[in-house]
């Protein structure tokens, strides 16, 4: 199908026991906001047929609507061995396309009926029974299930079109005393979209008042003018046009769907700004740059497992501590979020104002611990692996001290694989603690691997991946490779190691002698 969908709606899945269960409601939910009801549970049995083929891997369902048909599309990125199969419930197409490394496996399903006749129907229905208030069910399901501001809009118009209005046109704000400006705009037929527009560009929507819902008419439209109020401020409004009068019935579902709207969307735009503080926190305690070391080949990966407003435990540094040296972090603070992007500022800047000075690692650490210790209630424990590099004739001479971390392992380019460090008490716990620091060398070609517990600890039912010397038999593979190449082999294989994404923070740094 060429044309372009009027609606779409999409939400990933997880793999696991659930999928397939949670990708039918999904498809309930959706089918309900786009007033097709007729062909509902042919859409969930279409959706559970290709979930089932798929759900050992995470994929997103995508859900499109085309006025006479409506299309679902399973897309996933890890490419299945298994040929798919057709859906067992009749469709008007169905097939498989590829992009990249993704498959998608789709369907289409012919929708009966006009868009006027659903409305009219349900709004017969409704009239009848409580049918509003599962329908208001799905509604809030359907906002409840985004945290992304600019889809709020879009699921709104697709809410009430064609079942309140024949149109909707979404107006907000960027800031609270800003002009409102159409954000979305959908109409059950969409060749009238444009020369909607074009009258709706006419329209003076700044001079309506925003706090109670106002009826007026643009042409030959009735509009109904709905406030988008939450939490007592003013985000917008939105609009709705039909070519009769609105029934007081459908005026109660306007307004309750306008103050779910605006809660959703006022939680989403909360949301989206604390993630964009929290995302410039955590670049704030990552290094700005990674400066180049005289034979050193070095590769860092790193990636926090909180959602968007979380801030990761996981930290690593490398940086100029002298004229011939340099120094290296690898961390792991107990907890997430502020609480513990303080520890690991406090640390940060600690090791490097420390090296400056020119204090030895294990002096440092001794003096990162009492530190913490002095943050009193506020602090929270570390393990941290610290190391000073300095470029030698044979390769690289390493001084570490590893305070509760996992232990650092050395590779030779033989393919033998053996740990390095000594394993002393983490930091933050005992005040009379004294560190000492293991004197090691690279010699050309070696690899040093150090991870925090994101790796070691990766869960696959009762197994660890470090169980059995796992990490280090992972490592006895990566002979002869980058240290970039080291570094991603090493987060692949913790992710393959159980197919439940990560719960925990990851961080990985991997130092090569040239």
């Amino acid at each position: 199908m060429t044309a372009s969908p009027h609606a779409v709606l999409a939400a990933t899945f997880a793999p696991g026991g659930t999928a397939v269960t949670a990708a039918m409601r999904f498809t309930r939910e959706v089918m309900t906001a786009w007033a097709t009801g007729g062909v509902l549970h042919t859409a969930e049995q279409v959706a559970g047929d290709l979930a089932e083929q798929v759900a050992d891997e995470p994929f997103e369902v995508i859900w499109k609507h085309f006025g006479d048909a409506v299309q679902v599309e399973l897309r996933q990125q890890n490419l299945s061995q298994s040929d798919p199969k057709a859906p067992s419930a009749n469709v008007e197409e169905w097939g498989v396309t590829f992009a990249g490394d993704s498959r998608v496996h789709w369907a289409r399903i012919t929708v009966p009926g006009s868009a006027d006749r659903v409305a009219a129907e349900w709004l017969e229905e409704s009239s009848r029974g409580p049918h509003w208030l599962g329908f208001l069910a799905d509604a809030s399901d359907l906002l409840a299930g985004t945290l992304d501001p600019d889809m709020v809009p879009a699921i709104v118009a697709q809410v009430v079109v064609p079942r309140l209005a024949s149109w909707c046109a979404v107006y907000t704000s960027d800031t609270a005393a800003g002009p409102l400006r159409l954000v979305y705009l959908w109409h059950a037929d969409e060749a009238k979209i444009d020369g909607l527009r074009e009258q709706l560009d006419g329209m003076d929507v700044d001079g309506a008042d925003t706090r109670v819902t106002s009826a007026f008419h643009v042409n030959d439209s009735h509009v109904l003018a709905v406030p988008l109020t939450a939490r007592g401020r003013s985000l917008g409004m939105m609009c709705l046009g039909r070519p009769d009068r609105f029934p007081d019935e459908v005026i109660q579902f306007a307004e309750d769907i306008g103050r779910r709207a605006a809660l959703a969307m006022d939680n989403a735009r909360l949301y989206a700004q604390q993630a964009a503080a929290n995302r410039a926190l955590q670049r704030s305690l990552l290094p700005p740059n990674e400066p180049e070391v005289p034979g050193l080949d070095y590769g860092v990966i790193y990636e926090p497992a909180g959602e968007a407003n979380e801030v990761g435990g996981d930290f690593y540094d490398l940086f100029k501590a002298g004229d011939e040296s340099w120094r290296f972090a690898i961390g792991d603070v107990c907890g997430t979020g502020p609480e513990a992007a303080a520890v690991t500022g406090l640390a940060r800047h600690t090791l490097r104002l420390l090296a400056r000075e020119g204090y030895g690692v294990a002096a440092v650490l001794g003096r990162l611990n009492q530190a913490i210790l002095e943050e009193g209630e506020r602090a929270r424990f570390l393990t941290l692996l610290h190391g000073e590099i300095t470029p030698v004739e044979t390769g690289l001479e390493l001084r570490l001290v590893s305070a509760g971390h996992p232990e650092a392992l050395r590779l030779k380019p033989s393919g033998k694989v053996e740990a390095v460090t000594t394993p002393q008490s983490l930091l933050g716990v005992f005040h009379e603690v004294m560190f000492e620091a293991d004197t090691i060398r690279l010699d050309h070609g070696d690899v040093l691997l150090a991870v925090t517990d994101g790796v070691t600890e990766r869960r696959s039912g009762g197994r660890l991946l470090d169980d059995d010397g796992g990490l280090a038999k992972l490592l006895a593979e990566c002979a002869g490779l980058s240290a970039r190449a080291v570094a991603e082999r090493i987060r692949r294989g913790a992710a393959e190691f159980a197919s439940e994404p990560s719960a925990d923070d990851l961080a990985i740094v991997v130092l090569r002698a040239r």
